[in-house]
């Protein structure tokens, strides 16, 4: 598949990578960086989409979630991240696989500065709440960086997530 109004190649191989890896679940905060991920989950009978109506119900989701044998993937903007803070204890303490994507802001062309601060911010913070971060910064990177993050989410019961760099998703506007 190819770039189109339909969103880019990678997005698609992407969520056909997560369904291949038996993630049923998608949560998310509606945004544009992971429109082809959102839609086509919530057109997908086999998997549940949940809107959240904030982030950090993304990571006890995904504690319930494995709890129940289910995989499931947390879809967030980077502004996002910082909402996510506290629970990310969580993951550390009940040492649970925990599955991340983020959409980036405050990176390569951004003209809104009010993304800066937590873009700027998002891979150091996670880190220091011991999640491990892996950047796609080009379409080759997707595939990669998710199977190296599912490998360390389902296999060795680590959080990780995998960071979709600005320059890969593209500058919004503003």
């Amino acid at each position: 598949m190819t770039a189109s109004d339909d969103g880019p190649a990678w997005a698609h191989e992407l969520y056909e990578f997560l369904k291949e890896n038996e993630i049923t679940i998608f949560s998310y905060v509606p945004d544009a960086g992971h429109r082809v991920l959102i839609d086509r989950s919530m057109a997908d009978p086999d998997v549940e989409s949940i809107a959240l109506t904030t982030e950090e119900e993304g990571v006890a989701l995904s504690a319930g979630a494995h709890l129940g044998g289910r995989r499931s993937v947390l879809l967030v903007q980077s502004s996002g991240v910082g909402n996510c803070i506290n629970m990310f204890s969580l993951t550390q303490i009940g040492r649970f696989p925990f599955l991340g994507i983020a959409s980036m802001r405050g990176e390569f062309g951004e003209g809104n500065p009010w993304q800066m601060p937590m873009g700027q911010a998002t891979q150091p913070v996670l880190e220091a709440c011991g999640v491990v971060c892996l950047k796609a910064e080009t379409p080759s990177d997707v595939i990669p960086c998710m199977t190296a993050a599912t490998t360390m989410a389902y296999k060795s019961d680590q959080a990780a997530m995998v960071l979709l760099s600005q320059r890969l998703i593209g500058a919004k506007a503003f």
